[in-house]
């Protein structure tokens, strides 16, 4: 293992290092694609728990909300218990907001750990390469003009390798951050859209 490090110079450590968080950011990726893919689903389970609440039938619409795997359903859910508990007005915007607040923080955690990864790894690829380059002058230096091209060539190769490895972690990372990010923020906009509408038919005049 040694060996295989000191054949990239300086940058061995650092390769080592953008491996890791490669490994790190891919598996991040996945468990937030798998936690965040029901965020866009249910839109026919609030349909017909809204319809529910409009014709009165409080608990048919409690039940159709609970039965929904998104974080828009487990909002509009508790929004339909508290309405027909007589509960309303500011205290309860208040809630439903913290709620929304609180589902949103759920989606979006760790997505700033892909944005820092994409945001580093480039660096660390740069620095690596800066390294390199300043290893691969001073064997020059050392040679006192005797070392030939080859040498420096393969010292300078070895060095700008780093780089592209630093692009290889940051560029999935960065795509994986504003996709899943996009994700998040479609979430949120499908939790106040259910309570809006909620309330939109709670504040009609009865008939």
């Amino acid at each position: 293992m040694p060996d295989a490090f000191s054949d990239i110079g300086t940058g061995g450590p650092i390769i080592l290092l953008l491996a890791i968080l490669s490994v790190f950011s891919l598996a991040l990726i996945v468990y937030k694609i798998v936690q965040l893919s029901p965020v866009t689903k249910g839109e026919a389970n609030r349909d017909a728990a809204l319809a529910s609440f409009e014709a009165g039938k409080i608990d048919d619409a409690r039940r159709a909300a609970e039965s929904g795997p998104a974080p828009a359903d487990r909002v509009l859910a508790f929004a339909i218990k508290a309405l027909g508990n007589g509960r309303s007005g500011s205290a309860l915007m208040a809630e439903l907001m913290r709620r929304g607040n609180e589902e949103l923080s759920r989606m979006t955690r760790h997505i700033r750990l892909l944005e820092l990864i994409a945001m580093t790894s480039p660096l660390l690829g740069l620095l690596g390469t800066v390294l390199g380059m300043i290893q691969s002058f001073q064997e020059l230096e050392m040679a006192e003009g005797a070392a030939n091209a080859s040498v420096l060539a393969g010292g300078i190769w070895q060095a700008l390798l780093t780089t592209a490895a630093g692009l290889l972690v940051a560029i999935p990372a960065a795509v994986g951050a504003s996709l899943l990010a996009g994700r998040a923020e479609r979430g949120a906009q499908l939790i106040e859209g259910a309570i809006a509408q909620l309330m939109l038919i709670a504040d009609q005049p009865s008939k």
